[in-house]
């Protein structure tokens, strides 16, 4: 994992200019007409802003899942595609947590004009992804997911 988690760094930061930048909208912006737009949106919540109003145990339970995940994967034998899906993964999980301690909300700002869903970010975007890819690997290559002694 080591070698990968320049992936979670990147994916952190590019999280983070992307939040400095939209805490600068003063109004909506479309990007691409009846597509998508910038909002900028503060959820103290999580997906679907769910438990809003908790960002400080939100946050607290986002890193000792970070850490409970650390201890857990330790030892299997992940392909290059398995790493970079837990580096996207931990990235926006970083991103977020980050945000949930330190300002007490996450900031939000890609709006889908095309149907009603909520206002997401960055860091979303890379946890989704990495997750789906997580997914893929668990069945493609169930093999990845031994640990090299044998064991589950």
């Amino acid at each position: 994992m080591k070698k990968t988690v320049w992936i979670a760094l990147a994916v952190l930061a590019l999280d983070r200019v992307a939040k400095l930048l939209a805490v600068r909208l003063t109004a909506p912006v479309t990007l691409i007409p009846s597509v998508i737009g910038l909002r900028l949106e503060k959820n103290t919540g999580m997906a679907f802003s769910l438990l809003s109003g908790m960002p400080w145990l939100l946050g607290i339970f986002s890193l000792a899942v970070i850490a409970a995940a650390f201890l857990l994967l330790r030892g299997y034998p992940f392909r290059t595609f398995t790493l970079t899906a837990l580096m996207f993964a931990l990235g926006g999980a970083l991103g977020n947590a980050i945000d949930r301690l330190t300002a007490g909300y996450v900031i939000d700002m890609f709006e889908i004009l095309a149907f009603r869903f909520p206002v997401f970010n960055v860091a979303d975007i890379f946890l989704t992804v990495g997750c789906a890819m997580l997914v893929w690997s668990l069945i493609r290559h169930p093999e990845e997911w031994r640990k090299q002694d044998g064991t589950r």
